[in-house]
């Protein structure tokens, strides 16, 4: 159980979402900053929305 909006919570959303490598970069997700996270699990959530 990772604290709410911590680096834990986005990799674990984002997990959720069925994303472990970043589509781009093609890095795990746990290498990357938790700003990077946010950005990038708010995009997903948008595309995810529509």
């Amino acid at each position: 159980m990772a604290y709410r909006y911590s680096k834990g919570w986005y990799i674990a959303q984002l997990k959720e979402m069925g994303i472990r490598y970043h589509p781009e970069k093609k890095k795990k997700l746990e290498s990357y900053k938790t700003y990077i996270l946010r950005n990038f699990h708010d995009k997903m959530s948008s595309e995810r929305g529509k």
